[in-house]
C-alpha cells in the first residue's frame, strides 16, 4: 500500500472509531505523514520532522476534519478542557486543549470555529480568547499568564446532533442520571430513537492565589461554579446553574487522574471517584481529597425547543482542575 492510501486508511479509521484506539491510530497517522512529507521534499532537503510548524499544521487540519465528522459515539461523552501548566506564574505560557471521552480518558478535540459561542479568559479581568484561536488547530488556547493570581478559562458551543437507537439512548438516560427524560420516554411508551442535540460548557482553572477568579460565574447555560478554591479546599462545594438559576437535581460526578502530566489518551478510563444530586439551591459536595488533576461534569436536559431538529437537547457542564502533591514532611530523627 503507498504512503497516499496508508493516510487515508488511517483518517477512515479515525473516523469509524475502527479497530485500533485513536490514540495508536493518531500516532500511526502523524508517522505516516511524516514519511509522506519528507517524500514530497527534493533529495537534498532534511526532512522536517515533527518540529516542522508546517508539518504539524497539514497533520493538524486532517485530523480536524477527521473529528469534526467523527460519530456520536465519542461526541455525547464528557468533554473537558486542560491546562498546561495547571499552576502559573506571572510571565508563564499556558496551553489550553480539548478532550471528549468517557471515564477522564478521551481523544483530543481540534478548535472548531463554526461550534464555538464563547472562548473567554478570566485573570484580572476578562477577555475574548476566540479571536486568536484558529480552526482546526489542536490547541484552543495560549496565553501568558498576568500575575500570580489564577487563570479560568471557558468554552461555550452551540448544538451538535446526536441520534441513537431507543435502546442505547434509555441506557444512556439511566447512566447520566436524566431521569426526568427517562421518565417522560417510559410514560409516552417512547420505543422511538433518541434525537437530541447538545452543547458544551466546559471551564479549567489554572490555580492562583486570587480564588474570586475562579467562584464567580462566566455566564454559561449551564455551569459548575466552586464555592471555593478547588485547587486547595476540601471538601468540593460548588453550585449548580442553568441559565444563571440553580439547577436541583443534577448528577455531578467527579473524575480523578493522579498523574496529570498523562494526557487524556495516555490514561486508562476510571469510574467515577464521587457523585452526588444537587440540592434545590444547586448546591452539591463531594468528597475531593487526593491530589491529581479532577473534572467535575453535569448534563441537563430538557424537551427541544427546535422539535424539528431534535426531540431532546441537553447541555454538558465540566470543571476541570489540578489538586497539588502534598509536601512530604520532613523527617526528623
Amino acid at each position: 500500500m503507498n504512503l497516499e492510501k496508508s493516510l487515508n486508511a488511517v483518517l477512515d479509521r479515525l473516523h469509524r472509531g475502527v479497530g485500533a484506539s485513536s490514540a495508536r491510530l493518531e500516532r500511526t497517522y502523524w508517522k505516516q505523514m511524516r514519511r509522506f512529507l519528507c517524500r514530497q521534499k527534493p533529495a537534498s532537503s532534511r526532512c522536517p520532522g515533527m518540529g516542522c510548524r508546517a508539518w504539524r499544521g497539514v497533520a493538524s487540519l486532517a485530523l480536524w476534519a477527521a473529528f469534526l465528522t467523527s460519530g456520536g459515539k465519542v461526541q455525547a461523552h464528557e468533554f473537558w478542557l486542560a491546562a498546561r501548566p495547571p499552576r502559573a506564574a506571572a510571565g508563564d505560557t499556558v496551553e489550553v486543549r480539548a478532550f471528549v471521552g468517557t471515564g477522564f480518558r478521551g481523544e483530543l478535540k481540534p478548535y472548531a470555529t463554526a461550534r464555538t459561542i464563547h472562548l473567554q479568559l478570566r485573570t484580572g479581568r476578562t477577555i475574548d480568547l476566540a479571536p486568536g484561536a484558529r480552526n482546526g488547530d489542536l490547541a484552543f488556547a495560549h496565553f501568558i499568564t498576568p500575575d500570580t493570581g489564577g487563570a479560568l478559562v471557558a468554552y461555550e458551543s452551540n448544538f451538535a446532533f446526536i441520534e441513537l437507537a431507543a435502546p442505547s439512548f434509555d441506557r444512556y438516560l439511566k447512566t447520566e442520571g436524566l431521569d426526568a427524560a427517562a421518565a417522560a420516554r417510559t410514560t409516552a411508551g417512547a420505543a422511538n430513537p433518541g434525537r437530541e442535540r447538545y452543547a458544551r460548557c466546559a471551564k479549567v482553572w489554572i490555580a492562583g492565589t486570587d480564588a474570586k477568579r475562579v467562584i464567580e460565574p462566566m455566564g454559561q447555560t449551564i455551569e459548575i461554579v466552586p464555592l471555593a478554591d478547588p485547587a486547595t479546599t476540601t471538601p468540593f462545594r460548588c453550585r449548580v446553574l442553568y441559565e444563571g438559576k440553580p439547577l436541583a437535581g443534577a448528577l455531578v460526578r467527579a473524575w480523578r487522574n493522579p498523574q496529570p502530566e498523562r494526557g487524556g489518551a495516555e490514561r486508562d478510563s476510571v469510574p467515577p471517584g464521587a457523585e452526588t444530586r444537587s440540592a434545590a439551591d444547586g448546591s452539591a459536595t463531594l468528597a475531593l481529597e487526593a491530589a491529581g488533576e479532577w473534572l467535575v461534569n453535569a448534563v441537563h436536559m430538557i424537551p427541544s425547543t427546535d422539535p424539528a431538529q431534535a426531540d431532546w437537547q441537553s447541555y454538558w457542564g465540566s470543571l476541570a482542575f489540578v489538586r497539588p502533591t502534598k509536601p512530604s514532611a520532613p523527617k526528623t530523627r
